[in-house]
């Protein structure tokens, strides 16, 4: 089962989605996107690690920037071959931080190297692929990003509009999906208007 939870900047969704975990499974793997490309991000890992430590709970983190596809089918597998969960307890908790990270990741990676524009759809596949065949709970957390002024400049405004057809994609595959505003989760799924509603 696969749980999305979206929002803004700070507005709780990480915490959200660590306390969620700590609720369905005894132990968590965290899958953490993010790259200290500088001193500022550098710090803002080591806040984040230490306030997981802080918790108590236990969390495996494995830093992933560009292949979560791959780490999720792996986990996967692992889990479904644990004998601890063959015994009948819970299978580990899986938590996927952040969507945009690893979107980030694949743009700049793609313009760097020069690599073909088609990769990122090849890529955006496999990480659709991984969530939707994963077995065990899965959680992602991801960013709003559209709700702000339109970018200045071109790469920002591909990220902008890849990122938000990421989150519909992924959206439509999750179980549910939580939208985080000033700490408040809302459940946007339950609460989701149908066509047939008409």
């Amino acid at each position: 089962m696969a749980v999305l939870v979206t929002g803004g900047a700070r507005s709780g969704k990480s915490s959200f989605a660590e306390q969620y975990a700590m609720r369905v499974a005894a132990r968590g793997i965290y899958i953490a996107t993010c790259q200290p490309y500088d001193q500022e991000m550098s710090e803002r890992i080591t806040i984040h690690q230490r306030d997981r430590t802080d918790t108590g709970y236990s969390w495996e983190t494995l830093e992933v920037p560009y292949d979560a596809a791959e780490w999720l089918h792996q986990i996967d597998k692992e889990l479904s071959q644990d004998a601890a969960v063959a015994d009948g307890k819970k299978p580990a908790v899986v938590l996927l931080d952040c969507l945009t990270l690893w979107l980030t990741n694949w743009l700049m990676r793609i313009e760097h190297e020069a690599l073909d524009a088609s990769r990122l759809e090849i890529e955006i596949s496999k990480l659709l692929d991984g969530i939707q065949s994963f077995t065990h709970p899965l959680l992602i957390v991801t960013n709003e990003v559209g709700d702000g002024i339109v970018p200045a400049y071109p790469l920002g405004r591909l990220f902008r509009d890849e990122a938000g057809r990421l989150n519909q994609r992924v959206a439509a595959i999750c179980e549910r999906v939580f939208l985080v505003t000033a700490g408040i989760p809302i459940e946007l799924k339950a609460h989701a208007f149908r066509w047939e509603q008409l």
